[in-house]
């Protein structure tokens, strides 16, 4: 019998947790159970910028799950910014260092070749890991954009995303929209050279982006989207799907 996929999830800190009001692991249980409920084991990471504890968790993992959380710092994507639009960034107490752990894991995953979800957050630091840029703040930035950070209505689906007919999103679906939460304020920007923007919102914010053609050889499986499908995924078969679709992609990338 083919055991399960271990899949490590990223985590945020919570500074002050309900031990002792210790610094604590920061991680949703909506990741966990939508990773369970395709199949796979997930294990968080533990929060160490050490370049060798990434690289033995990455190489024991199957696959990465990059999740949500507050902003990216704007220095690490645009460093001449008007104040008003830098104060718009919602950057926690541990928000450097989180990024500085996940850039390490990226540039793990992409060193030992493993399969890569990357959801909301994830999504944007794998843009601006690979040398992409963000909107810092949709509304002052893109004023006709939808109101994107709709927290209140975090587990429903709120508008749609058009996807590219040959993106992987819309073969495994069977089609080319699929409809989505939203709950974020930042967005890709400028778009990182390897990636391609395959699924858009109504208002043309980058919805999902993946591998280009040319550059499939770099991660045997990546997706990453904008939306949260782990918090749709118990309702929403479509939602589902993304995460059976990337626990199937680690088995596979293991056996291969």
């Amino acid at each position: 019998m083919t055991p399960p996929p271990l899949i490590l999830v990223s985590p945020d800190v919570e500074p002050a947790g309900a031990e002792m009001r210790d610094a604590s692991l920061s991680l949703s249980e909506a990741y966990l159970r939508a990773v369970l409920g395709a199949g796979g084991v997930p294990v968080a990471m533990p929060c160490t910028t050490s370049r060798a504890a990434v690289a033995e968790c990455v190489r024991r993992c199957d696959g990465v799950l990059l999740t949500g959380g507050e902003d990216i710092h704007p220095e690490l994507y645009a460093r001449a910014l008007p104040a008003a639009l830098r104060r718009t960034a919602q950057v926690t107490p541990d928000g450097g260092a989180r990024d500085l752990r996940e850039l390490l894991l990226l540039d793990e995953v992409f060193r030992q070749r493993k399969p890569l979800l990357a959801i909301c957050r994830g999504h944007q630091i794998l843009n601006v890991a690979l040398g992409g840029t963000l909107l810092v703040d949709i509304p002052t930035q893109q004023p006709t954009a939808l109101a994107h950070r709709q927290m209140h209505r975090r587990y429903e689906v709120v508008h749609e995303v058009q996807l590219r007919a040959d993106s992987l999103l819309a073969r495994l679906l069977g089609r080319r929209s699929l409809g989505v939460n939203s709950t974020h304020h930042q967005a890709v920007d400028r778009v990182a050279e390897p990636l391609d923007a395959v699924g858009t919102g109504p208002d043309g914010i980058v919805e999902v982006l993946e591998l280009k053609t040319k550059e499939a050889h770099l991660l045997p499986y990546l997706l990453a989207v904008q939306f949260h499908p782990e918090r749709l995924a118990d309702r929403y078969a479509d939602h589902r799907a993304i995460f059976r679709s990337f626990t199937a992609a680690c088995v596979v990338a293991r056996e291969a």
